[in-house]
């Protein structure tokens, strides 16, 4: 499978994730969704800012599922792996509070992400507010 990752642009993770300060993709929600329990190592994960083009690739290593969280598994998480996950040290409080009340979280460790192409997609049939989508081939979804 082929997943594509839905940046919130003002934080600015895709640059990040480039510059290799950002080595970890975090997904947390209240509920289990994309890409929990479908996402495996060696799968290549897209991304892209919102509003922009698919701008970058990733191969998946690594992923790491946690489930059932308390405000003191989230501090946890993100004290061990916030800095990998492109988190400053200064911002990870900011983190926590935006976190601390999430039931999931999935980490997928990304290895040798490179600038591609930049392309856009269609989103049609996934729904406007899809952060993330899995396919079986991404060309499936290019505009």
């Amino acid at each position: 499978m082929e997943h594509l990752a839905i940046m919130k642009k003002s934080w600015g993770l895709t640059d990040k994730i480039l510059s290799g300060q950002k080595k970890i993709e975090s997904r947390w929600y209240l509920t289990k969704r994309k890409p929990w329990d479908s996402i495996k190592r060696g799968e290549t994960v897209y991304f892209k800012d919102s509003g922009g083009p698919v701008r970058i690739r990733a191969e998946a290593g690594r992923v790491m599922q946690f489930a059932d969280l308390t405000p003191q598994k989230v501090k946890e998480i993100l004290d061990e792996y916030g800095r990998d996950d492109g988190i400053g040290e200064e911002k990870i409080p900011e983190f926590f509070e935006r976190f601390k009340d999430k039931k999931y979280c999935i980490l997928i460790f990304l290895k040798n992400p490179q600038e591609i192409k930049p392309f856009e997609i269609d989103k049609t049939g996934f729904g406007m507010m899809s952060a993330w989508i899995t396919i079986d081939n991404i060309s499936k979804i290019k505009k």
